[in-house]
């Protein structure tokens, strides 16, 4: 029996296959460039018996979704029906950019596998458990009752991932770790994490939040939102745009290509020089006051795209973090093999 698990963005389709029983990959890919989800997830099921990891479409046990916003209806892993996908549809204002795809995933397998069972594993859920001061916002307290604004976090699938293979390397229970994790990507968030629980992150209400990412800005003044109204006299769909398209590295650096900038940091390009001294200077603050509020800590992780493959970012937290002499590990994410194992669990 397998498990096959999808990550469905708006443009592509990452995948993987489990083996149910030792949950050992036994394939990998995307489907790219995709113009519609349904044909994409054709293609992929095709590629199963192409590469003979299946024979039978029974062999399929369960089919596996990220899906990145859960709000407060989802704090665990969820069977899909009806009603699930109807309250992931009402949370897509949340998550406009990921939850339509990740539901476009869900009904293309519906069509190519209607008898497998589909389980929704939420980007959202590991933080759900976040103390009420650390999120809710110091807003009137009426739009935390009435619209659920709050601190939802994302990333939380790899940041679970990430503590408990650290768990691993650390030959420790993840009940007895303190732990700050970095999921460094073109997306980029912090974790803190006590005795194996999400106490704080940094994403908040939105991805938006937090620290400078690819083409995001993190956190900012908002009163800059209205400056950039009546001076620019941008709309408010303009002003989304520049928050969540055309900031971080892209705004700085006009790419948002990590290794590229890394290259010219190397070459002592003043952008790329300040875009990455912007970058650590956000990583060091979270970092900090991540200590302050777990007062312990076991170990930093360093993970995503940038975390996983980028030594100058490697060296550079390694040398700060060694003046509070903490260890550093870097660990490969794998989301898929998180929502995997959550899934067995499930069943």
């Amino acid at each position: 029996m397998k498990i096959l698990v999808l990550n469905s963005g708006s443009s592509s389709i990452k995948y993987k296959v489990f083996d149910y029983n030792s949950l050992n990959e036994l394939l990998s890919g995307e489907e790219e460039n995709i113009s519609e989800h349904l044909q994409a997830v054709k293609k992929l099921v095709d590629r199963l018996f192409q590469s003979g990891v299946i024979s039978d479409i029974s062999e399929i046990k369960a089919v596996g979704h990220r899906v990145v916003h859960g709000g407060d209806y989802f704090k665990e892993p969820a069977l899909i029906n009806k009603e699930v996908i109807k309250k992931i549809e009402t949370l897509s204002f949340l998550a406009p950019l990921h939850n339509p795809a990740n539901l476009a995933g869900i009904k293309a397998i519906q069509k190519h596998l209607p008898n497998t069972p589909q389980i929704a594993v939420f980007d959202t859920s590991f933080h759900a458990g976040m103390p009420n001061y650390a999120k809710i916002y110091p807003l009137p307290f009426e739009y935390y009752k009435k619209l659920q604004i709050k601190r939802y976090g994302f990333h939380g699938i790899s940041h679970k991932y990430l503590a408990h293979k650290a768990a691993e390397i650390l030959g420790k229970k993840i009940e007895e770790l303190n732990l700050i994790t970095l999921h460094l990507g073109g997306g980029c968030s912090a974790c803190a994490i006590k005795n194996g629980k999400s106490i704080e992150t940094s994403m908040g209400f939105t991805p938006l939040e937090g620290l400078m990412m690819g083409t995001r800005c993190g956190d900012i003044d908002s009163s800059i939102i209205f400056y950039l109204k009546k001076e620019l006299k941008l709309s408010d769909e303009e002003i989304e745009t520049v928050l969540n398209k055309k900031s971080g590295f892209k705004g700085i650096c006009n790419t948002s290509n990590a290794k590229e900038i890394e290259q010219n940091y190397l070459q002592n390009e003043p952008r790329a020089k300040l875009a990455i001294d912007m970058f650590l200077h956000r990583i060091y603050k979270y970092i900090g006051s991540y200590l302050m509020l777990l007062e312990k800590v076991d170990a930093v992780i360093i993970s995503g795209g940038i975390g996983e493959n980028s030594q100058l970012i490697k060296e550079r937290i390694e040398e700060k973090i060694k003046n509070f002499s903490l260890k550093l590990l870097q660990i490969k994410t794998n989301e898929e093999l998180q929502i995997a194992k959550e899934i067995k669990a499930l069943l």
